[in-house]
Parts: structure tokens; sequence; C-alpha cells
């Protein structure tokens, strides 16, 4: 029988995906073959599977952990925000629509068909199946039609670990006041609780913890302390980027340490309102002579900034508008001026060109708007999205890479005779005619070594740089070792084999 645990949390951001990702790696070296599962997840950040669905990134990320390949069925319902109130529906990996909050939370209960259906494929040949909730349980008001959280649970009968973070302060509350909120029914399937995040002498917290215990009747599973190096993860959304929730991460460096490094090479990326895979730069960001600055809106783009990066985007033309509200088009034009160097990664392209028009309706209201007019291309928003995994190199025969496309739009123009890459055989991209603007729609490109250190020598820093798929397994395996070390493994596989429940 396989064995089931979900990971569910006190809120939003508590190490959920962090978690699932190291213990996946830590029982995967225990010989067990472990997949990992998120109902419904709610990013921008998306990767792209072998057969060419898309799923969020973190669930990328855990099945890299579990050393096994990706699939729809790993994150089966991704929402991806388009505006305040609308996302983008994607199911099994292909979108369905685009719905108004309203409307989604009213047909939740649809897609549950959809997760059991992914979940019973997963399941089958699995020693144990880690599932990621999303948000909390103790949003009571979404409780009904639930599929992320209890209402999964309750319909595979999976035992629950809840997560509390005691970095953000108010974890005994957290945790007891989501017991208190619970349903019985729902209270019942808690096998027990974990801290994370913890800063400091664990066992100033042993009365903390006898509390809980007191109060929920729930037992521990462990306290896990802070781990700087988890923070070389994919970051699964935006809010490690908010300009309130995340200001200590708008300067991504090694380790993701707060203050900005000594470093040779500034670049500069505007956080646009629907920024997407902006994990792009994490390569980058981990370079001992480069510091990649995430710009808040409100605040003009660095002067000395050596390149900038307009990353992806969920909704183009709204970027584009948000953009200029903040004067970002100005700064940028003025840093193409002073001789600067700009990148545009997929929607980033879009904006540098002539014009994007959308006469579907594909992102809102049909439109063309203005570019920025860096690139001589312009770009046409399509129905059809294109999501596939790529191999290409520099053009016209540089270092190799391998990545994948997630877009709507359709690029054309006199640029693209001036191409940026060599993908799958054929030219891919743009520079512009003085050869320091280019864009693509690749995501993933620098995770090559070799890529990223030609792309950093054309900039004035030579030199070899690693793989970032073995900084990802090297952060993998530390965080599964120091799992091991703090939380009760045993007992939280003895949990998993419970499933399923009785009742």
């Amino acid at each position: 029988m396989t064995a089931v645990l979900m990971l569910q949390g006190t809120g939003s951001d508590v190490g959920k995906s962090v978690l699932t990702a190291g213990l996946g790696r830590a029982f995967t070296r225990r010989g067990l073959t472990v997949r990992p599962f998120k109902p419904q997840n709610m990013s921008n950040n998306a990767a792209v599977t072998d057969k060419g669905g898309e799923i969020g990134r973190a669930q990328w990320v855990q099945a890299v952990a579990c050393r096994v390949a990706p699939s729809v069925d790993m994150n089966p319902v991704l929402l991806k925000p388009q505006s305040d109130t609308g996302a983008q529906v994607v199911v099994h990996g292909r979108v369905i629509g685009t719905a108004e909050a309203g409307a989604y939370q009213a047909r939740k209960g649809e897609l549950l068909a959809a997760v059991l259906e992914s979940f019973g494929r997963l399941s089958a040949g699995a020693d144990l199946v880690l599932v990621e909730g999303a948000g909390s349980p103790a949003e009571t008001n979404l409780r009904a039609g639930d599929i992320a959280n209890m209402g999964f649970a309750a319909a595979t009968k999976t035992p629950v670990v809840l997560v509390g973070d005691i970095d953000r302060g108010g974890v005994i509350a957290a945790l007891v006041g989501t017991h208190a909120v619970l349903s019985a029914a729902d209270r019942a399937l808690v096998q027990g609780f974990l801290i994370n995040k913890f800063r400091g002498d664990i066992s100033l917290f042993d009365d903390g913890l006898t509390d809980i215990v007191r109060r929920t009747g729930w037992p521990s599973f462990g306290v896990v302390p802070w781990l700087a190096e988890a923070r070389r993860l994919p970051a699964e959304d935006a809010v490690m980027l908010d300009p309130v929730l995340g200001t200590p991460y708008l300067i991504r460096g090694e380790l993701g340490m707060v203050s900005p490094k000594l470093s040779r090479l500034l670049v500069a990326v505007p956080m646009l309102s629907r920024i997407a895979n902006f994990d792009d730069l994490d390569p980058l960001a981990a370079e001992a002579d480069v510091t990649v600055r995430f710009v808040p809106p409100g605040t003009p783009l660095p002067a000395d900034a050596d390149l900038v990066v307009l990353p992806g985007s969920k909704a183009t033309l709204a970027d584009l508008r948000f953009l200029r509200a903040q004067g970002w088009d100005i700064d940028i034009l003025a840093h193409a001026r002073r001789g600067g160097r700009v990148l545009g990664l997929c929607g980033g392209f879009q904006m540098l060109g002539r014009t994007v028009a959308d006469p579907d309706g594909i992102e809102g209201p049909p439109e063309t708007a203005a570019g920025l007019g860096l690139i001589d291309v312009e770009t046409r928003l399509e129905p059809e999205k294109t999501l596939r995994r790529v191999a290409g190199m520099a053009w016209p025969e540089g270092p190799a890479f391998t990545g994948y496309e997630i877009h709507n739009g359709v690029t054309t123009g006199g640029g693209l005779a001036r191409p940026f890459l060599v993908l799958d055989g054929r030219p891919h991209g743009a520079i512009s005619a003085d050869g320091r603007v280019a864009g693509c729609y690749v995501h993933g490109l620098f995770d090559s070594g070799a890529f990223r250190g030609h792309f950093l020598a054309g900039l004035g820093l030579p030199g070899e740089r690693a793989d970032q798929a073995a900084r990802l397994e090297a952060v993998l395996d530390a965080l599964a070792a120091h799992l091991e070390a703090h939380l009760d493994l045993d007992a939280l596989l003895a949990a998993a084999r419970r499933a399923p429940l009785a009742g």
C-alpha cells in the first residue's frame, strides 16, 4: 500500500515547498520511491515537463529532489494570476480558460475529479507520496469545495502534518488557533505538527512545544532550525519579492543574504506587477562577482547598473503599462543610450520590440501597445500557448544550454535576422543593431554554467561557472541531511503509512 503524507501550513510561505523537497530527497536517499504532489498551486513561476505540460516550479524542484521525471500529475491544477482578481486556469498541464476569483471558488469542486485522477496515477508504483497543501486550512471561508488542503485530505483520507513558521512570530497562536477553527473531522486528520525556520537555541522553545501539545493534543515531529542554503532553491511565487513581505530578498545573492555583495557586475531587474519565472536570474545571483537587484515599484532603476533584465510576465501588456507608470521605460532607454546592456526574457523580450498586439483579447480587452523599440521586432499574442523543452547554443556556435519555452506570443520582424541563440538548430531571438540589447523566449537559459560563463565574459567577467543543476543537487542533499538531523523521520513515515485512515 502506498504511504501518503500531506504538509499543510498555518499560512502561506511557512516553508511547505522547501520541506516537501527536503523530505522527498531524505526519503529517496533511504531507498523509497517518492513522488511529490500538490493538488492546486497558484504561481506564475512555472516549468515545462518533457511531455510539454506546465506545472508549478516548486513541483519541478520536488521531482528533482525525488530523482524522478517531473509530470503534470504532480500539480494537476495550476492557477496563474493575470490580474488582482483573475487567473489563467491550467489543468493537467494545459490551459482550460481564465476565471475571476469568485467564479473559480464556485467551480473548485468540479476540479476535484481531475485532482483525484492525477493522484491515483501518481500513487501507482510509489512507496510514498508527499502532498503539499496551499495557503492554510484555517481559512474556513474557503473550506466548502476545497481541493487544496482539508478538502483533498478528507476525500483521500490522507494524514496531515501541520507546519508552523516561528520566524514570522506567533507560531503558538497559529498552531493552536488552527486547531480551534478546524472541524472535528478535519482536526482528526492531523497527525502532528512541526516548527520551521527556528533561529537560535532550540531548547529555549521546549516550553512552547509542551504548551502546543497540551492545547492541541497533537504530537511534535520536531523543530527545524533556519537553514540559509534553502534560499538557493527557486522561489515558488513572487511573495519573495514583495516590497513589504520580501524586502530582505530584493537583493538576491549567495545564500540569499540581505546585504549587497562587493561585486563587479550589477544586474537590475524591475519587479513587474505580474512578474513570472524570475528564478531565471537565480544562477546569476549565485555568482560571487554578480549582484542581482530586484527593483521594487516606485524606485528608479539604478543608474550604475551594468545590465538591465526585463523578466518574464504573465500579462505583457498590463506590465508594459505598469513599467511606464513607474518611469522604468525612461530609465531603460537612458541606460541603453549610455551604452548599457539590456536583456529581455520571454515577456520582457516582447516588451523590447516595437509593438505588442493582442487582437484576440488573450490577456484582456483587445489592444495594441507600443513597446520600448530597442529591438526591431513585433509580437502578436495568439490563443495557442507554446510549451516545450528546448536545447540550443549561443549564436552562432557558442556554448550549449537546455531550457523551456512557455508563452503565447509569436514574434516577427527584421531584428530576427540578428539572432541571439540557435534553438533546436534554428535561429532564435534577436539582438539590436548595436549589439547591446538582446531578447529570447528561453527560460532556464543561465542554468548552463558554460552558457552563463560565455554571457558574463561578454560583459567583462571571464571565468568558469558551475552548472545550476549541480548547485541544486548540493542544496537538496544539505536540506535532506538537515531534516534528518532535526525531524523524527521514522515517526513521519509511520504517520504516512497509516493512510488510508479509518472513518
